[in-house]
C-alpha cells in the first residue's frame, strides 16, 4: 500500500479566537538527524496553545500548535538510536517543531520519553509539559534535592489544581519527600483534588495568604508560582523566609515586584520548558524525565491527573480551549485521536 504524503491536522492561519482554527490537509512530515516521526494516538492542551493562537505568545511561525501528545514511532531519521519503530512514546517537544494537533508529528527524540505501559494513550498525552515545568521548577530551579531522606523545609505551590500544581505535589511528596507541602486552591472541589495530589495544607487563595500560614504555625522555604506571577510575587516575596527561593513560570505585564527580596537574600528564577530545546542545552534530561515519570506511573507512586476527555476533533478542540481560558479546569484535559478524521 502506498503511504500518503499528506495528513489532517487542525492549524490556524491569523491569531483570533477559537474559530480561526480550522481543520486543513498538510504534508506528512518525515524525520531527519535525531528526528522521530510518531503517529499520535493521544494529545492534551495546555494554556500555551490558546495563548499562541490569541497572539499572546512569542512564537509566532506556528500554524499547527499542541505541546502534548503520546503515540507510535513510525519511522527513524538516520541518526535516531533511541527507540524502534513500534515504541509506544510521550513529548512535549519544542517550539522550533509544528506542534500534535494533527495525525503525526516529527520530535527530536532527545525529547521523548516512553510512554507509561499502564495508561491509556490519552491518559499519557496529558503529563509531559506539566510534567517537564514541574520537575525543572523544582529540582533544577529551586534545587530541591532528590532524597530517600525526609526533607523539612516546607513548600508553597500557588495554584494546586492546575495541570503544573497536580503534578509538582506530586513529585514533592513522593520524590523530593518534603514533609510539608502547601498548595492554594479556592472551591470546595479544588481542595479536595490538592489533597488527592498530596498536599499537607491547602490555603484559600481567594483571601491573603501569610494570616492563614501564621494560624498555621507554618513558614515557607520554597514557593513555586504556577499561575499569575503578577497577582502573587510581592506577596510571596513578604511571606517567604529569608534566603528562600522562588520559581515561577507564565508572562508577566508589569515590573517584577521584587525590591523586597534583597534584604531577604532571595533567589528569584524562570523555568520555560521550552528553553533546553530552544538552546539545544541538555536537551536529553526532558527524555530522561520522562521515562522516569513513567516508571514512577507503572509502579502506582504516581496518579493520573486527566479530569475532562475527549474524542479530538475541531469542535471539541474548540471547546478545551474555551473551557482552559476560564482557568477553572482542574487537572488536566485530554484527548483520544479518532480511528479516521473526518
Amino acid at each position: 500500500m502506498t503511504q500518503s504524503l499528506t495528513m489532517q491536522s487542525i492549524a490556524f492561519s491569523e491569531k483570533g479566537g477559537v474559530d480561526v482554527l480550522k481543520q486543513t490537509t498538510v504534508p506528512k512530515p518525515s524525520p531527519a538527524g535525531r528526528e522521530i516521526l510518531v503517529k499520535i494516538k493521544g494529545v492534551s492542551v495546555n494554556p500555551i496553545d490558546y495563548k499562541v493562537r490569541a497572539g499572546r505568545a512569542p512564537f509566532p511561525n506556528h500554524e499547527i500548535i499542541g505541546w502534548d501528545a503520546s503515540g507510535i514511532v513510525e519511522a527513524l531519521g538516520p541518526d535516531a538510536t533511541k527507540f524502534q519503530v513500534g515504541d509506544e512514546v510521550m513529548f512535549s517537544g519544542s517550539v522550533m517543531y509544528q506542534g500534535c494537533y494533527a495525525e503525526y508529528a516529527t520530535m527530536d527524540e532527545r525529547l521523548v520519553g516512553h510512554k507509561p505501559k499502564s495508561l491509556s494513550f490519552a491518559d499519557a498525552a496529558g503529563l509531559p509539559l506539566v510534567t517537564l515545568t514541574a520537575w525543572e521548577s523544582l529540582v533544577e530551579k529551586l534545587e530541591i534535592p532528590v532524597s530517600s531522606e525526609a526533607n523539612h523545609r516546607p513548600l508553597l505551590i500557588i495554584n494546586g489544581a492546575g495541570g503544573v500544581g497536580s503534578v509538582a505535589t506530586q513529585i514533592a511528596r513522593k520524590v523530593l519527600n518534603l514533609e510539608t507541602v502547601i498548595t492554594t486552591a479556592s472551591r470546595p472541589e479544588t481542595f479536595e483534588w490538592c489533597k488527592k495530589m498530596g498536599a499537607t495544607h491547602v490555603l484559600d487563595h481567594s483571601k491573603p495568604l501569610q494570616p492563614q500560614l501564621e494560624e498555621l504555625g507554618l513558614a515557607v522555604d520554597y514557593v513555586f508560582i504556577s499561575y499569575n506571577t503578577d497577582a502573587y510575587l510581592e506577596t510571596v516575596v513578604d511571606l517567604i523566609q529569608p534566603f528562600g527561593k522562588i520559581v515561577s513560570i507564565g508572562e508577566t505585564f508589569n515590573p517584577l515586584a521584587f525590591q523586597k527580596g534583597i534584604n531577604k537574600s532571595l533567589t528569584y528564577a524562570w523555568e520555560s520548558v521550552f528553553a533546553k530545546s530552544l538552546a539545544g542545552i541538555n536537551m536529553d534530561s526532558q527524555g530522561e524525565v520522562l521515562t522516569q515519570v513513567a516508571q514512577l506511573l507503572d509502579g502506582q507512586v504516581f496518579t493520573p491527573i486527566s479530569t475532562v476527555k475527549m474524542i479530538f476533533s475541531l469542535e471539541t478542540l474548540k471547546k478545551s480551549h474555551e473551557l482552559l481560558e476560564t482557568g477553572r479546569v482542574i487537572g488536566k484535559i485530554i484527548f483520544e485521536m479518532p480511528n479516521k478524521w473526518a
